[in-house]
C-alpha cells in the first residue's frame, strides 16, 4: 500500500506546469465561495454555486461571459472580488505571489522561479524576478494611466466618487482582457468618442502584446534590436487589426443591426473596435447577436487565434498562428528551413505550435459537440460561445444566461482550459519527466 501512494506521488508531483493550473483552480474556488455569499448579491440572496463558480472561473480566467449583469447584481463587494481576481488572473499566480514575498522580504525559491518561468513563457530563469517586479511595476502604470483618461469621460457623467472607480474597474478589466463592464451594456453607448475607444482598445493592445514583448520595446526602442519573438508578435498583431477593421467595416456598414446609421466615424472606431476586441478582451461596441454570420464567423476566428504569449489575453496566441503560416508557406515554396526576419526558427517550436492548434481545435470542437447535446441553440451561437470561453475572451450571441447547468459547467472548464493553456494543460496531465534514450530508424510516410 504505502509502495502505491509512493508510485501516485512521484507520479503525480507538482511540475511548474502543474502548479499553475492547480494554483488557477485553487483561486477560482476562493472566489466562487465569496461570489456565493449573500453579500455579494444585491439581492442579498446567494446566486448559486453553478453561476458563482461559472463568475469567478470567467473573472480569474478574465473571459467575460456573464450569468447575470455585472453592473446591477452585484453589490460593491461582489464587484470588488470581481476586480480583485480579474486582477491576479491577469497578472498570473505566481505574479502575485512574488508581490508577497517581496514584501514579506521572503527570497523566491528555485521551484517558484520554474513556475513564474511557465507562466510568463520564459527560456531562461535568469533574472526572472527582477522581470517579475518590471511587470508589476508596468501593469500599475498602464492601468493607473488609462483610468486617468478613462475619469475623464466616467468623472462627469457618474460624479467623482462613482467616476473614479468606473475608471478603475474599467481599465484593469481593458488591460488584462477580461472583457467585465459595470456600465450595464458593455460601451455600446460611447462608440462616438474617439478618446474613450482608443483609450479601451490602447489598453487591451498592450494587455495582449505580453509584458516581454512591452519591455522589449521599451528597452530597446529600435526595430532592428528587437528580439524575433517580439518582431513577429507585433507584426502578427498590426496585420490581425488592420485587415480585421477592413473586413468588419466591409462586412457590417450596411447591416441595418449594427453599423447602417452611424456616421463615417463611428463605422471606423466600431471596425476597429471589433476587430481589436475578440483578441481577447469580450467588450463590445455594436450588438454581438445581430452580426451578420459571416462577421460572426471571422469573430470565432479571431478569438481562436487569441493575444500573444505571456500575456493577460487567451486563445492559442498570435506567434503560434504565425509559426504555423510562415511554416505552410516555407513548404509550399521548397524551403529546407522555415525562415522569418533572417532567422531561422527551431523545429521544435514548430512542432509546438502543431501540437497547440490540434489541442486547441479538439477542444472547441468536442465542447461544441457536446453543448449541441445538452443545450437548445442554434449550432452557430455554441461555436461561438464555446470559441469565446476557450479564448478567454466573453463575446457571446446573448445565449451565456439561457445556458443549462450542465452547459455552465462545461463552459467553466473551457475557459479553465484555455486560461491555463492548451499545451500547459496537456504537459500538466501527461508530461514526462523521463524520456526514452533510444530512437527508432526513421521511416517514410506519404501525407497530402
Amino acid at each position: 500500500m504505502e509502495t502505491v501512494k509512493r508510485n501516485l506521488l512521484t507520479r503525480f508531483k507538482l511540475n511548474p506546469p502543474r502548479s499553475l493550473a492547480l494554483g488557477f483552480m485553487l483561486l477560482i474556488v476562493i472566489g466562487a465561495f465569496l461570489l456565493n455569499l449573500p453579500i455579494a448579491s444585491q439581492d442579498g440572496k446567494s446566486i448559486g454555486i453553478i453561476d458563482a463558480l461559472f463568475t469567478s472561473a470567467s473573472a480569474v480566467c478574465v473571459t467575460g461571459l456573464v450569468v447575470v449583469n455585472t453592473a446591477t447584481h452585484w453589490t460593491s463587494f461582489g464587484q470588488v472580488v470581481i476586480l480583485l481576481l480579474i486582477q491576479i488572473g491577469g497578472l498570473g499566480i505566481m505574479t502575485m505571489a512574488t508581490i508577497v514575498a517581496i514584501i514579506s522580504g521572503r527570497k523566491i525559491s528555485f521551484k517558484e522561479r520554474l513556475v513564474i518561468k511557465e507562466q510568463l513563457n520564459q527560456e531562461t530563469l535568469s533574472g526572472l524576478v527582477k522581470l517579475t517586479k518590471y511587470v508589476i511595476y508596468l501593469t500599475l502604470a498602464i492601468e493607473a494611466f488609462g483610468a486617468i483618461i478613462l475619469s475623464t469621460r466616467f468623472i462627469p457623467q457618474y460624479g467623482l466618487k462613482e467616476g473614479i472607480w468606473f475608471s478603475i474597474f474599467h481599465s484593469i478589466s481593458a488591460f488584462c482582457n477580461a472583457g467585465f463592464d459595470i456600465t450595464g451594456n458593455s460601451f455600446i453607448d460611447y462608440n462616438n468618442s474617439a478618446i474613450f475607444i482608443l483609450t479601451i482598445s490602447s489598453l487591451i493592445v498592450l494587455g495582449g502584446l505580453g509584458f516581454g514583448v512591452i519591455l522589449d520595446v521599451v528597452r530597446n526602442r529600435s526595430w532592428k534590436k528587437l528580439s524575433l519573438h517580439s518582431k513577429l508578435v507585433i507584426s502578427f498583431t498590426v496585420f490581425l487589426i488592420v485587415t480585421g477593421s477592413i473586413i468588419f467595416y466591409l462586412l457590417e456598414s450596411n447591416n441595418p443591426l449594427t453599423m447602417q446609421d452611424f456616421t463615417l466615424k463611428e463605422k471606423v472606431l466600431a471596425s476597429m473596435f471589433s476587430s481589436i476586441t475578440p483578441r481577447t478582451a469580450g467588450f463590445n461596441t455594436i450588438d454581438t447577436s445581430a452580426l451578420r454570420q459571416s462577421s460572426s464567423l471571422f469573430t470565432i476566428i479571431l478569438m481562436f487565434i487569441g493575444g500573444s504569449p505571456g500575456s493577460t489575453a487567451g486563445g492559442v496566441k498570435t506567434v503560434t498562428m504565425g509559426v504555423l503560416i510562415i511554416s505552410t508557406i516555407s513548404i509550399i515554396r521548397g524551403e529546407r528551413d522555415v525562415e522569418v526576419f533572417k532567422r531561422r526558427i527551431p523545429y521544435e517550436t514548430i512542432f509546438k505550435s502543431i501540437a497547440i492548434i490540434i489541442i486547441g481545435m479538439t477542444i472547441v470542437f468536442f465542447v461544441t459537440f457536446i453543448l449541441t447535446l445538452t443545450e437548445d441553440q442554434e449550432f452557430l451561437n455554441l461555436l461561438f460561445e464555446t470559441t469565446s470561453a476557450f479564448g478567454t475572451v466573453g463575446l457571446s450571441r446573448g445565449i451565456t444566461s439561457e445556458l443549462s447547468r450542465s452547459g455552465k459547467i462545461i463552459l467553466t472548464m473551457t475557459m479553465y482550459a484555455g486560461r491555463v493553456g492548451p499545451l500547459t494543460l496537456a504537459f500538466a496531465v501527461g508530461y514526462k519527466e523521463e524520456h526514452k534514450r533510444y530512437r527508432y530508424a526513421e521511416g517514410n510516410i506519404t501525407v497530402g
